[in-house]
């Protein structure tokens, strides 16, 4: 079976080495151009790229995925099967390709969480299982038929980034049963509409999105920031009443504490003797790793040390 592979960020790196460690035969891999960093203008690869060139796989990085070249180079790999994983949207000119067309890698419980972040937005909404799904492709973002299904639990404390760790050495196993499937024309799929779970979306996560949400309840914001951590991370602004002046931080980890109050949400205590809580709806919640623009992320113990703060802050955004 001669396979191409589609994928760009380190969740996909560990299925591409599940297929070339179990002896598939993988003719080429096609991931995103590059692209310069955010600082020094410095070419990024991407992790898929990386593995490639580390493997003298064939890569491809098409710009257009409808481009003439693009399409002749892609069919003179003679595909039997197009595996995608974390990718973008493909034209029906590359998944209907081969003879045996194409299967995604989505790390959720479809049809629940299709989009771009679905192990981001599964820990901010307080979930307790999410999952891998293999699917076959179609002309509709996340909605083929449903190959295979892996369910996994949701620490209570767990962050994406943890999540995300156990998720892909999952998710190359959930691979190798579906091409092992595929092979020995095994399979069964079914539609998505026949879940009795509705449809629900995990749209791609930018800079706004990280704001925490101050004024909902604490165990909200609790979620929200582990998922968001370790990337993009979780981000807030304090103003300073009496200097008038701005304190940006991201923030890693927190913990709420339930407490009836009559203080203002968003009121800010700031001391040693208290650490750095900030008020909501039915609490507060105490602040506990950080990191301050243009520094390095570091505990609250070494932020109070550092800083000679008052409790003259409130929540800007």
């Amino acid at each position: 079976m001669r396979i191409v592979f589609f994928g760009t960020p380190d969740f996909a790196v560990t299925c591409l080495e599940s297929l070339i460690n179990n002896g598939y035969e993988v003719v080429g891999v096609v991931t995103m151009p590059d692209k310069p960093s955010n600082r020094g203008h410095k070419i990024n690869f991407s992790a898929v790229k990386q593995y490639a060139l580390n493997n003298n796989l064939q890569l491809l990085q098409p710009i257009n995925l409808k481009d003439p070249t693009f399409l002749e180079e892609l069919k003179s790999l003679k595909a039997d099967l197009n595996i995608v994983v974390a990718f973008r949207m493909m034209p029906k000119d590359v998944y209907a390709m081969p003879p045996m067309g194409s299967f995604n890698l989505h790390a959720s419980l479809l049809p629940k969480y299709r989009g771009a972040a679905p192990i981001h937005w599964a820990v901010i909404n307080g979930e307790k299982e999410t999952g891998l799904t293999t699917f076959l492709l179609n002309d509709k973002i996340d909605e083929g038929e449903i190959i295979f299904q892996k369910k996994i639990a949701i620490g209570e404390n767990e962050t994406t980034g943890e999540l995300h760790d156990r998720m892909k050495v999952e998710g190359g196993n959930l691979i190798l049963k579906t091409v092992d499937a595929l092979k020995n024309g095994d399979i069964k799929t079914f539609s998505q509409n026949k879940f009795e779970t509705q449809p629900s979306l995990a749209p791609k996560i930018y800079k706004d999105t990280t704001i925490i949400p101050w004024h909902k309840k604490g165990k909200e914001i609790l979620n929200f920031v582990r998922g968001m951590c370790p990337y993009p991370c979780a981000t807030t602004i304090f103003f300073n009443e009496k200097t008038q002046t701005d304190l940006f931080l991201k923030v890693y980890c927190v913990e709420f504490h339930e407490l009836l109050h009559d203080k203002k949400i968003g009121l800010v205590e700031v001391n040693i003797m208290v650490g750095f809580r900030v008020y909501c709806i039915d609490g507060f919640v105490k602040i506990l790793d950080l990191q301050q623009s243009g520094k390095k992320r570091m505990s609250i113990e070494d932020f109070l040390r550092g800083n000679r703060l008052e409790s003259s802050f409130v929540v800007k955004n």
